[in-house]
């Protein structure tokens, strides 16, 4: 069994299924809700040198995917977290976020930022085991995210580990 990270373009023909997939989930859980302040993205942002769109492959079949778009100049934004539903549990999303995170850090940035909806407990779960700081109270209903004075974003932020350099002689 071969896996390996590949870049792609978010408008790469092999994505489309899977990203209307991903949209179809949202939509599954939360109707419309989303789609009234629904931001347009441009394919740039998750290209390099600000951006960064990946796909995790097994023996040639994409299985899952992730990306990061610039949120500010020392920051990064996750984006398009996707493991196919038949292999979810295995630490795939997880591994996806932590090649983000690497790559963001190569890139020049400092710190990661995301969002998740109210009804993404799984998400919720993800991004605390991977050590993202909820900007929300975890002790809360998550369903009251949903009601104003609140957009329903569950937010969490991050400050990328510089690795130790090893000093030479």
């Amino acid at each position: 069994m071969s896996e390996r990270f590949r870049d792609v373009s978010p408008e790469d023909a092999e994505l489309q299924p899977i990203l209307n997939g991903l949209f179809a989930e949202y939509a599954a859980r939360y109707g419309d809700y989303f789609s009234r302040d629904a931001e347009v993205e441009n394919t740039e942002w998750y290209l390099a040198p600000q951006g960064l769109f990946i796909v995790l492959e097994r023996d040639g079949v994409i299985i899952a995917t992730g990306a990061y778009k610039p949120y500010d100049a020392q920051t990064a934004e996750i984006k398009r977290i996707w493991t196919d539903k038949t292999l979810r549990q295995q630490g795939l999303a997880g591994r996806i976020v932590a090649e983000l995170e690497r790559r963001a850090l190569l890139a020049g940035y400092s710190q990661m930022y995301l969002t998740t909806g109210f009804r993404q407990p799984e998400a919720v779960r993800l991004y605390l085991s991977q050590g993202y700081q909820p900007q929300f109270d975890l002790n809360r209903d998550p369903e009251e995210y949903s009601r104003p004075p609140f957009d329903g974003r569950l937010r969490f932020t991050k400050v990328l580990a510089v690795p130790a350099l090893s000093k030479s002689a």
